[in-house]
Parts: structure tokens; C-alpha cells; sequence
């Protein structure tokens, strides 16, 4: 029985791809093991986002090729994900040791790649998009029994000037609500008293294949699975949070109250340059939408800050956006230049040092804004 040991890195919807992953392998008589060094299989289910990510996809890597090279001669290592999918070939051509390299449609078929490998001994590489979206995939859960991740899309189609996700993951394509409401009663047979629905835009779910925004009703039919106690939602993008899904927040006792809204910036030039879809009027006025019609809401979002152009003024405008807004939670990352991004040609790049300086200021905001309410 040959053993495999997988390193998932990056987001959660990556972890329910490693889920699968593991469903389906554990399904064709492969075991799981917590020791990479025991392992016939090393998988690295790889980041590619940002600078950090791609570093940290890479050590990992590394690290895989140094247990072939010094400890398990005969492990083999598969190499999946974004980063495989963004620089396929170059990992090839620099790291001979990897087996398999394969994109972020891989996972589905992992079991017919090892297969490949199996009979031929050659390296197999494949970052094609051939994701079949609505197909039914085992899983092995990876979170605490009392949760679960439930991806609802695959891709963006948003574009953003600063992000490579649809590049990596393709354009946005929706699951069909009978497809997820079975893997949600799935995952609630298996002990899951919270879901967790994800996608990199879930506020767009259904516009795709239904013709207009379905999220509501989606919840809707999730919240009647009986051992279902809570359902949270993760990334609604600002442009897409509509009446209907504001009321299933309003009415719904099963949905918690908790919006998990990317703003990036408040600047409408910062916006605009970042090819956003709201503007700070718009903004302002969901935020007040939001508090004024539902009870207990909760915002979280994340920022971008050192976007290329940004100005002194245009920070002290994002600053003061978090001293009068007082949002709930807030995360702010430093921009991160990515190859074949528009964003990355733009004049004006900020230095690394001011990036962070920028950072600080607008988490020392926040931290008083979090000492307050709580």
C-alpha cells in the first residue's frame, strides 16, 4: 500500500482542492501519512499570490527535494497548484527532481496522473484548464470535524490590476446549486456544524450559468439541512451585495452576521487604477446599508496598501476612512508587484520601506479600533 503525504499552502478553497485530492487517492487504496520522509508520494499543493507566497511554495518544494536527495530515494514528488500552474515549466527545467507538475485543474485527475507516472517512470506536466466544475469528487477533510470549507466557484473574472488570479484559476464559473447542496449534506453527515461557503467571489455566484445572482437562494437551500447550526460566508465583493442577499442576513437564523468585504482602498483614483468596481460613495453607503438593516453585523475586510501612484494624500484618505468607519476586523497587505499584471508596468512604484511604514500606521488604527470594541 503506497503511502502520501500532502502540504497544502495558500487559501482554503486551495485546502478543499488538497481535500479532494486526498478523497480521491485514499479511494484508489493509497494511505495517508503525517510523515513526509515515510511517504511514496510528497504532494505540495503550491501558492502563487504574492511574493511571500510563492517563497514560501518554494521552500517547501525545496524541502520535499532535500528528503528525495538525502532520506527517501524512492519518494516521489507531485508539485500542484498555482505556482505549477503560473511556472510549470520553469520548475521542470530547474528542479529535476520533481515527478509530476500539474495546474490548478490537476487535482481533480491526480489519480490518473500518478497512474501515468506509474506506468511510463517520465516526468508528466500538465497545466491545461480542463476543470470539470460540477463534477462529483471525494473528500478527506482536513479542517476540525465541526467545520468545513464549501467551494461554490472556480476562477475570477473580475480582473484586477494587481492580481493574477485569473491567469492561475481561469474565468469565473459557478457550481450548480443541486451539486453543492449534496456535498453540503455531505460534509454535515460528517460532523460539520458550520459551513463555510468560498469561492474567490461569492457574490457573484450564479450569474454565470443562471443569468443572475443566486447566493441567497443557495443559502437558503443549505440552511435546511438540519445538523447545518451556522453558515458563513467569505469573500462578497462590495459591487455585488444585493437586497435579496442582505435579507437572507436580516432573516436568516442560520447565517451569521458577518460580511467579509475585499475593499482594497477608499480612494476613487487608487480604486480606479486597481480596476475596482465601487467607488468610495458606493462604499460608504453599503457599509451604512449593512449596519442600518442588519442587527449584529460584523465587516471584516482587507486593504491593499503602496499600490503604485499612491500618494501621501491618498493614505492619510484610507487612514481616516478606518478611524471614522471603525470596521470589525481588517487585514492590509503591502502591494505586491506580480509579473504579467497591468498593475506592474504602472509609473510610480512605491518603495518596500514606505509600503510597510504605510502598513503600520493603518494597523495601529485598527488596533485601537479593536481594543474599543472589544
Amino acid at each position: 500500500m503506497k503511502k502520501i503525504y500532502i502540504h497544502s499552502l495558500g487559501c482554503s478553497k486551495n485546502l478543499v482542492d488538497s481535500e479532494n485530492m486526498l478523497g480521491l487517492l485514499t479511494k484508489k487504496g493509497f494511505k495517508v501519512t503525517e510523515y513526509a520522509d515515510k511517504a511514496d508520494y510528497i504532494i505540495i499543493n503550491t501558492c502563487s499570490f504574492i511574493n511571500d507566497a510563492k517563497e514560501e511554495s518554494v521552500n517547501a518544494i525545496l524541502f520535499a527535494v532535500a528528503i528525495k536527495n538525502e532520506i527517501n530515494k524512492n519518494a516521489k514528488i507531485v508539485v500542484t497548484g498555482c505556482l505549477s500552474q503560473r511556472f510549470g515549466e520553469e520548475l521542470a527545467k530547474e528542479i529535476p527532481e520533481l515527478d509530476i507538475i500539474i495546474g490548478t485543474s490537476g487535482f481533480e485527475k491526480i489519480d490518473k496522473y500518478i497512474e501515468e507516472y506509474e506506468k511510463t517512470k517520465n516526468l508528466v506536466v500538465d497545466t491545461n484548464f480542463q476543470l470539470n466544475i460540477n463534477k462529483d469528487l471525494p473528500r478527506k477533510i482536513l479542517t476540525d470535524h465541526w467545520y468545513a470549507y464549501l467551494k461554490i466557484a472556480e476562477g475570477c473574472s473580475n480582473n484586477c490590476t494587481y492580481c493574477v488570479i485569473p491567469q492561475l484559476r481561469g474565468p469565473y464559473k459557478s457550481r450548480k446549486i443541486e451539486n453543492i447542496v449534496k456535498e453540503a449534506k455531505f460534509l454535515a453527515e460528517n460532523g460539520a456544524k458550520e459551513i463555510i461557503i468560498i469561492a474567490q467571489d461569492t457574490s457573484k455566484y450564479g450569474i454565470d450559468i443562471y443569468g443572475q445572482r443566486k447566493l441567497h437562494e443557495l443559502v437558503g437551500k443549505i440552511s435546511e439541512i438540519n445538523s447545518v447550526q451556522w453558515i458563513r460566508i467569505h469573500y462578497l465583493y462590495p459591487e455585488d451585495i444585493y437586497d435579496e442577499l442582505i435579507y437572507e442576513f436580516k432573516h436568516n437564523e442560520k447565517l451569521l452576521k458577518y460580511f467579509d468585504i475585499p475593499l482594497q482602498h477608499i480612494n476613487d483614483g487608487i480604486l480606479r487604477r486597481m480596476n475596482r468596481k465601487t467607488n468610495k460613495d458606493q462604499i460608504i453607503r453599503l457599509i451604512d446599508k449593512i449596519r442600518s438593516e442588519v442587527e449584529g453585523a460584523v465587516i471584516r475586510t482587507s486593504l491593499i496598501t503602496g499600490f503604485p501612484g499612491e500618494s501621501s494624500k491618498e493614505h492619510e484618505e484610507l487612514k481616516k476612512f478606518l478611524e471614522e468607519y471603525k470596521l470589525d476586523r481588517v487585514g492590509v497587505f503591502t502591494y505586491s508587484p506580480e509579473e504579467h499584471t497591468p498593475a506592474y508596468k504602472l509609473p510610480e512604484q512605491v518603495d518596500e520601506e514606505l509600503k510597510e511604514k504605510r502598513r503600520n500606521e493603518l494597523m495601529e488604527i485598527q488596533l485601537a479600533v479593536s481594543y474599543e470594541k472589544n
